[in-house]
């Protein structure tokens, strides 16, 4: 918020995306490699009970950047997953 307020007057917006566990190429070798780890992680996920799609990652993006409106935001893209407390 304090880079969004320092940037208004250039006219450059500032939002952040905070992503969950995502399935990218990484994440699906691990499906392949160790599926009980695969299944555990995506069970973990309150809802939807998966990883994201990176095409979800990329939809919040561009709807970041279509609505000028948007500044200063930070977003969780992550099903409501949370660490576990130690």
């Amino acid at each position: 918020l304090v880079i969004a307020r320092d940037l208004a007057n250039e006219g450059i917006r500032i939002n952040t995306i905070l992503p969950g566990i995502m399935a990218t190429p990484p994440m699906l070798g691990v499906k392949t490699r160790a599926p009980a780890i695969f299944e555990s992680l995506s069970a973990s996920v309150p809802f939807p009970r998966r990883l994201g799609h990176p095409s979800e990652y990329a939809d919040l993006a561009l709807t970041m950047l279509r609505n000028s409106y948007f500044n200063g935001e930070t977003v969780r893209l992550d099903g409501a997953i949370r660490m576990p407390p130690r």
